[in-house]
């Protein structure tokens, strides 16, 4: 009823687990699908990262019910442009699907930071210096196509900067960051802010927080 009372949201359908999702996500065409993590037959990861493999277009928020759930970071890494919790009033979740939607990371960046924070020791590097070798090949390999400024963007945007905070300290204008972003987005093929985040922490772009599981390495 909160969605439909809406000018500019349409409900095109529901669905009681991740099979029928997927069915009905494609009989439906939606853009904005709400994924809950935990459901019968496939779960909200699984059907997600279905959903990319297909080449869905629908960007995916995702429903929990706690806080950094282990199988938000799963399914943000599956594909998904956001998560929000359960008990999030109206006005959060229209201000979140219409985020989604345009394109913006569906959370703070700060949550975005804290989300990574807390499953860093996860991501695929674990401070061994071979690990650092092939953390920095793999950087040099997925950021080659990007100027100098637009990785200090991308850098910033890891580290939870907004806009405002990143033009402040690159000394640029807010418009000339955005544009960067979008540079970056299409560049690296990514589907908005908050795999920018990832793809910052993945590539080492983006450093591990102080007292992490790398510190005094």
């Amino acid at each position: 009823m909160v969605l439909d009372a809406q000018p500019d949201m349409t409900v095109l359908g529901e669905a009681g687990d991740g099979l029928a999702a997927l069915a009905a996500i494609e009989a439906t065409r939606p853009d904005v699908v709400l994924m809950d993590i935990r459901m019968p037959r496939l779960d909200g990861v699984e059907t997600t990262r279905r959903l990319q493999a297909a080449g869905s277009p629908a960007k995916v928020l995702v429903l929990t019910t706690f806080d950094l759930d282990e199988y938000v970071f799963a399914a943000l890494k599956a594909g998904a442009s956001g998560f929000l919790l359960k008990d999030a009033g109206p006005a959060e979740l229209l201000s979140a699907i219409r985020a989604v939607h345009a394109g913006d990371a569906a959370m703070a960046p700060s949550t975005t930071r804290r989300m990574l924070e807390r499953f860093v020791p996860e991501l695929p590097e674990a401070g061994a210096e071979s690990a650092a070798v092939a953390r920095r090949r793999l950087a040099a390999a997925r950021l080659g196509p990007l100027t100098e400024r637009e990785r200090e963007v991308l850098e910033a945007v890891g580290r939870g900067l907004t806009n405002g905070e990143i033009a402040a300290e690159l000394f640029l204008a807010e418009a000339t960051v955005k544009t960067h972003i979008g540079r970056v987005l299409s560049k690296l093929g990514l589907r908005d802010r908050v795999h920018m985040v990832i793809t910052a922490y993945e590539t080492g772009l983006a450093g591990r927080p102080e007292g992490g599981p790398d510190a005094g390495s």
